[in-house]
């Protein structure tokens, strides 16, 4: 089993979500979509999964090559987010999103 967590502050996505390249990039265009779609909370819900990719790579990147744009998050049709990695579900990665007003962590558990 092996652990990867990350922790952000939302202050600084305000600046970087400014940059679409950098939106881009980084995020899958399901990600930006529903991202975007939560209107209030986007800067949130980028910085989390932003986090929830860092979390993914530091627990799973010793015995693969990733780079951030192979992992993914979707919802299940519960809500509970999901890991994919290039474009596969990963069903061995478990991941933990949370928030408040300043700070996202993202949590995720490898059972490979």
């Amino acid at each position: 089993m092996n652990i990867g967590i990350d922790i952000e502050e939302i202050k600084r996505f305000q600046k970087l979500l400014k940059d679409k390249n950098f939106i881009e990039l980084v995020f899958s265009r399901d990600e930006i979509e529903y991202c975007s779609s939560k209107k209030k909370n986007a800067v949130q819900h980028f910085a989390v999964r932003f986090a929830g990719k860092e979390a993914v790579w530091k627990a799973i990147n010793k015995s693969k090559k990733l780079v951030i744009t192979d992992i993914s998050f979707k919802n299940s049709v519960l809500g509970k987010p999901e890991v994919y990695i290039k474009g596969k579900k990963a069903s061995y990665i478990d991941i933990s999103f949370s928030h408040n007003k300043t700070t996202v962590v993202a949590v995720a558990v490898s059972s490979k």
